[in-house]
């Protein structure tokens, strides 16, 4: 069985080409031999698109847009044919109060003058834009327009969420210390485990934090954020709009620390925590099941992280920098 090839309509190229090729006194088939495209194709492409008498391309797109754009009524017989338009519109209105199944059934099998037009046909020009004055002669269907309750009570996520925008502007070049920020790494699908690791740094020293949690729920989540700040000194945090940062409000109560959320699908906005993750997954790659890791496995990486020299430190560790800078509050060696 051949296959029918389906029609895909001329693109803006195209009608560029066949504006030259008209001034270059090309015939239709000629056109339509370059193009690649049935002569039919070309033919009622000029005669349809054009303006007053010329082939524009320009004119010819927005010509095609608008046609497009009002298709959807094209079809519609009753918008077509004013006689059948005043047929329908008088039957359904008093003192007729015909349905739109006997008006279909009396057009197919009673009327010959007039274009037949189905029932399903009649209630789709009813519940369009210019039928709708007529909705009210129905039995039953009408169109009711959808309500909207504009006293409804709007779905807030995170309470109280702080735009990024609104981050002290010291917080931008790195160079005040004490701005961190934080974000979780979870274990993989196919696991169906709800273990992850909680990871924060500090932007300036780029010192790495990680916790392992059992639940990413917001308390529990809250609490590892906490104990990762707890000897840092700690003036800002930032984090994304993940429902685990719905405690935020107690990460600030504890820390003294207020915290920012970064826009929709932003990431880059904490970019300092998404490269502290990307090292993280060297050791820990996408598929691990953070159940089965402990957390002296955790530690270990993050040691190796912190001690090892960054050139955006000057080769320098980032444990160096925050001992150099006053970064932690209680050392632990």
């Amino acid at each position: 069985m051949q296959r029918v090839k389906k029609y895909v309509g001329l693109g803006d190229a195209e009608r560029s080409e066949i504006q030259i090729l008209l001034k270059k006194k090309y015939s239709i088939r000629a056109i339509a031999e370059v193009l690649g495209r049935s002569p039919n194709t070309i033919s009622r492409e000029i005669k349809v698109n054009s303006v007053a008498g010329e082939y524009v391309a320009r004119k010819a797109k927005a010509k095609s847009r608008v046609s497009r754009r009002s298709r959807r009524y094209q079809w519609q017989k009753i918008e077509n044919y004013p006689a059948l338009w005043l047929f329908v519109s008088e039957r359904l209105a008093p003192p007729y109060d015909w349905s739109p199944r006997v008006i279909s059934g009396y057009l197919r099998t009673q009327q010959t003058e007039l274009p037949y037009v189905g029932t399903t046909q009649i209630y789709a020009w009813l519940y369009s834009s210019r039928g709708q004055p007529y909705c009210q002669y129905l039995y039953s269907e009408r169109y009711h327009p959808r309500r909207h309750n504009k006293n409804k009570t709007e779905r807030v996520m995170i309470p109280d969420r702080v735009s990024v925008t609104e981050r002290p502007v010291a917080a931008l070049d790195r160079f005040e210390l004490g701005h961190c920020e934080y974000d979780s790494i979870v274990s993989s699908k196919r696991s169906k485990s709800t273990a992850a690791l909680a990871v924060l740094q500090e932007r300036t020293t780029r010192l790495v934090r990680a916790r392992l949690v059992l639940t990413l729920r917001p308390d529990p989540y809250a609490q590892a954020i906490v104990k990762l700040a707890r000897d840092l000194r700690i003036r800002t945090m930032t984090t994304d709009n993940g429902i685990e940062n719905k405690q935020h409000g107690l990460i600030t109560k504890k820390t003294g620390a207020p915290v920012f959320f970064t826009d929709p699908y932003s990431s880059w906005q904490k970019g300092g925590v998404e490269n502290a993750n990307k090292m993280i997954r060297r050791y820990f790659p996408k598929g691990t099941d953070f159940s089965t890791v402990s957390q002296v496995e955790v530690d270990e990486v993050v040691s190796r992280i912190n001690n090892k020299p960054r050139q955006c430190l000057g080769f320098k560790s980032a444990v160096q920098c925050a001992v150099e800078k006053g970064l932690l509050l209680d050392v632990v060696s």
